[in-house]
């Protein structure tokens, strides 16, 4: 926490200055909490320094002084130096998320480099084939959670398609003034004790009278049965968490800054550790123009759902001459983070009153009752109890060898041509506790809780790249992955095998087509990103189009069944994880390898490379060529 001398020594600093240090200062006091820094050369240091959120005294890992960090700005095309300069007591990285850089500069510890150790320099290097939207953030530790991120923005080296008449960046974040490593504790003890959303007597009362006192108590007899959660939203909430919106929260009232008829844009970042924030202007339409650091075909919207990771950026025309709140929700609706947009500086907009919060369904389980027969979730708790639902799909053939089936897959580019699916045996132990028994696709559903909002909500299935999609090819081959838990336990994996127990990594080969397709056996939503290239979304009956949306990050929603096309072009070992931060800590990650062509073998299985030793890899050995978009 805040050490008191250097809290003395900032302001003895500032006082001869004349005033208070800009960390303590408000957002209308002219404190917008992110500098720029524009060119091809950075010097970038690590720290921690004190600063004040939400009216409190704190402290901060970030750069240069900052929480968040500064705003790099290069343009495509260009080479670029960054020299991180570590001045913690604990090693450091940044990775560039998005960004197509060579392996050794992609800045995780462990799997690309050896990471940046107390007192040392690291200078990354590299080209920028890419112009958009994206961000940089630590790959040490629980460094993120507090602070150590920031935005990027490439601009095009030619015309931007997208006209505009100002902009701003809005990186959303959330904040414990606690320690994070206590807080993982925490979870790691009692997983539901960050969650203060969960049903009351007041919701039973209120469910009874609307759908009768027999489906009220079977509901919660088949949920208690299942030792499970209709409000596991999210680990954490308000109140650990204070919701930020450039490390501002909303009493500090970030303010932006309009004359009417503009064409605004709107960086949108979610760089939160553990969030997924519903964002929405009140009476302010929002047309989507970039997902993911891309050109989208222009998509008018009222709200959307961001995952961690994500990012979006979209175009809004105020007419009036009134202030719009620009709000970020907390998926489980606990808290929420807002901004102003007005014609003058110093403005508030209305705070809209938090929504109810939403339920989850029998479908996030991976049961569709309806479907299965039973009607709707109007069962006796004997039903429920007798029911296995850990032994029902997927998890009936546990005992199979899913990899060494191999077996077809039919190609939706061409009826005559078959790919092989290689699928890995699911680990089964006490961190596997469910498998969904009939997961679906839900690419047009537009996420948990905005189903019945009222206005229009952003579906991935409605998102369309401007651009042609570089490479068309049919996949070759199919690897499907389960997204793995026991929530109860806050254990988190891929195919049940934490990352501290992987002892080979996924394979690709150089050039290669391949479909990678997530399975997600677990309750919640998981914001699913492969460093080192982008994802095709692969949305059923959009193929032909040319014109599939490129993500680097996908929300795979509860009992989602949900496929991308990756060309494998970048040799190298690269992270693949779920961003919530404290799920990746606690073991959803895993190592995809890209092998040279004369490398590449033909596998069994997808877990066939075993997995290189980058700990002690020397800085003078990697190099420094950038990548070909």
């Amino acid at each position: 926490m805040l050490h008191r001398r250097r809290f003395l020594q900032y302001f003895a600093g500032s006082a001869a200055l004349g005033g208070l240090p800009a960390w303590a200062r408000s957002a209308s006091q002219g404190n917008l909490g992110i500098p720029t820094l524009q060119g091809n050369r950075f010097d970038l240091t690590v720290g921690t320094f004190p600063m004040r959120i939400d009216g409190r005294a704190t402290e901060a890992i970030g750069v240069n002084g900052f929480a968040p960090a500064p705003l790099l700005r290069f343009r495509e095309g260009e080479e670029v130096t960054l020299n991180v300069t570590n001045t913690l007591e604990t090693d450091t990285s940044i990775h560039w998320h998005g960004l197509l850089v060579p392996f050794q500069m992609d800045g995780v510890p462990g799997v690309s480099f050896p990471g940046i150790r107390p007192g040392e320099t690291f200078s990354y290097k590299y080209a920028v084939p890419q112009n958009g939207t994206y961000w940089y953030h630590s790959h040490s530790g629980l460094q993120e959670q507090v602070g150590h991120y920031g935005p990027i923005i490439i601009d095009p080296k030619g015309a931007d398609p997208v006209a505009y008449d100002r902009e701003y960046v809005l990186v959303l974040g959330d904040w414990t003034f606690g320690d994070p490593e206590r807080l993982f504790a925490k979870l790691k003890k009692h997983s539901d004790s960050q969650n203060f959303q969960q049903r009351t007597v007041g919701d039973f009362l209120r469910d009874a009278s609307v759908d009768g006192l027999g489906p009220a108590l079977s509901d919660r007899a088949m949920w208690g049965a299942m030792r499970m959660s209709p409000r596991d939203l999210a680990d954490v909430g308000a109140p650990t968490y204070t919701y930020l919106i450039n490390g501002r929260s909303t009493a500090d009232n970030f303010n932006m800054v309009f004359t009417p008829g503009e064409r605004v844009r709107l960086r949108i970042i979610n760089a939160a550790a553990m969030t997924l924030f519903n964002v929405r202007l009140p009476g302010l339409p929002m047309t989507i123009v970039q997902a993911d650091g891309l050109n989208v075909q222009p998509l008018e919207v009222d709200e959307f759902q961001i995952g961690v990771a994500e990012t979006y950026d979209v175009i809004v025309t105020p007419q009036a001459a009134e202030a719009f709140a620009f709000v970020a929700e907390s998926i489980d609706r606990s808290g929420q983070a807002v901004a102003t947009l007005g014609p003058r500086p110093g403005m508030r907009a209305v705070v809209p009153a938090l929504r109810p919060v939403p339920t989850l369904t029998m479908k996030d389980m991976g049961m569709d009752h309806a479907a299965m027969g039973h009607g709707s979730m109007d069962m006796g708790a004997d039903e429920s109890e007798a029911m296995d639902h850990s032994a029902m799909g997927h998890a009936a053939k546990a005992g199979m060898d899913h990899a060494s089936m191999g077996h077809a897959m039919p190609d939706p580019h061409g009826p005559e041509v078959q790919i092989v699916s290689v699928e890995a045996p699911i680990k089964r132990g006490p961190g596997v506790a469910n498998v969904a028994a009939m997961p679906v696709s839900r690419l047009d559903e537009p996420g948990i809780g905005l189903a019945d909002v009222g206005h229009r909500a952003l579906t991935y299935s409605q998102l369309r790249s401007l651009d042609p999609n570089p490479d068309t090819r049919p996949p070759g081959r199919e690897i499907v992955v389960h997204l793995t838990s026991n929530m109860e336990r806050y254990m988190w994996s891929f195919d049940g095998v934490k990352f501290s127990e992987v002892t080979k990594a996924i394979q690709f080969h150089q050039g290669e087509r391949v479909r990678l397709t997530l399975i997600n056996d677990t309750m919640m939503p998981h914001p699913i990103h492969l460093h080192g290239m982008f994802f095709d979304l692969v949305i059923p009956g959009a193929e032909a189009s040319g014109h599939l949306p490129r993500k680097h990050t996908v929300i795979v929603k509860p009992a989602e069944k949900l496929s991308v096309d990756i060309s494998a072009e970048h040799v190298g070992d690269w992270a693949f994880h779920c961003h919530l931060l404290f799920h990746m800590a606690a073991g959803m990650m895993q190592v995809v390898s890209v092998l040279p062509t004369e490398k590449a073998m033909p596998m069994a299985d997808h877990q066939g490379h075993e997995m290189m030793d980058h700990s002690k890899m020397n800085h003078d050995e990697m190099g420094d060529e950038g990548m070909k978009p």
